[in-house]
């Protein structure tokens, strides 16, 4: 007697639901009907409005602040549990709070930890993330963790540029290691920006470490928030030579000025995913949907094929 496995079903949250529907499409699925009733006071309560009984399902989320992102991904992974899904799998584009994986000072919590534990007492099976922000945020969960990178992405977009004179650069020294995987890939050469903070997203002073005269420059890192960084950078390195300096980061937070920033810098171009709701237009923002990538996954988990070739990196 052959065996069919069931389609999952595929949910959104609220701040996620433009992705959560491309990805729905891309996997051939209709997005599941969840509704939030909420209260005067700000209170929400998720509702499942279909069966989900022993069913796989998947909650797509992203966590970027405020907490209440955070908050509709973990009761939604509740009220699954709840319902009795079999397998309740949290695929978060963006994994929030990831900046405190460590304690880098005295009586500081590390909050990337604390949210994994959480999400797995909500009730989450299975993690599917991307390019988090310390590797080693896999290692907080104990439910299997499927890291993804947006190399696969932006690899094909650079190669179709056909930059020569191309060179590789991380905008701290922390992303060294992503600087270099970018460069074996495509064959070029890596410079360091070495900075120090006076204080979260204040540069006090930035140092260029490599030579940059005549090359085009692509800037890599996970994510852009103030974007204070980048466009610093892309200053200086227009100002010691470079052709063009651009930038490709995953997530694209972009909080504050920094769209006012971005227009007003030397950046050629930034090439963000759709991880996070973009907050406004910019003609120097490029976004490329993380959609495909999410629903071809989702489908190798359910059918227990391999993902092998989605880690580029």
């Amino acid at each position: 007697m052959s065996y069919t496995v069931p389609e999952p079903k595929i949910f959104a949250c609220t701040q996620s639901q433009e992705l959560g529907q491309k990805i729905a499409k891309s996997y051939g699925a209709d997005l599941g009907k969840v509704i939030f009733s909420r209260y005067s006071d700000g209170e929400f309560q998720p509702s499942f409005e279909e069966s989900i009984r022993g069913a796989r399902i998947f909650i797509i989320g992203s966590t970027h602040p405020g907490p209440e992102n955070l908050m509709e991904m973990l009761l939604m992974l509740d009220a699954a549990k709840r319902a009795s899904a079999r397998h309740i799998t949290a695929v978060m584009p963006y994994f929030g709070w990831a900046r405190q994986d460590r304690k880098d000072k005295p009586r500081v919590p590390i909050a990337a930890k604390l949210v994994a534990k959480m999400l797995e007492t909500a009730g989450a099976t299975r993690i599917i993330t991307m390019d988090l922000h310390a590797d080693q945020i896999q290692g907080f969960f104990e439910k299997p963790v499927d890291h993804l990178f947006a190399s696969t992405l932006f690899l094909p977009y650079l190669k179709k540029l056909k930059l020569d004179n191309l060179t590789i650069a991380s905008p701290d020294m922390g992303g060294s290691k992503r600087a270099y995987a970018y460069s074996k890939a495509l064959g070029s050469d890596v410079v360091i920006c070495y900075k120090q903070r006076a204080k979260a997203n204040v540069i006090e002073h930035m140092e260029l470490i490599g030579e940059v005269e005549d090359r085009n420059v692509v800037l890599v890192d996970d994510m852009v928030d103030t974007a204070g960084t980048l466009t610093k950078a892309a200053d200086l390195m227009m100002e010691r030579g470079a052709r063009s300096v651009r930038a490709i980061t995953t997530h694209g937070l972009l909080s504050g000025n920094a769209f006012e920033r971005i227009e007003n810098s030397r950046l050629e171009e930034l090439i963000i995913t759709d991880s996070i709701p973009a907050r406004q237009q910019s003609d120097k923002v490029r976004v490329l949907s993380c959609a495909d990538l999410f629903s071809d996954v989702m489908h190798r988990v359910h059918h227990n094929t391999s993902i092998a070739s989605k880690f580029l990196m």
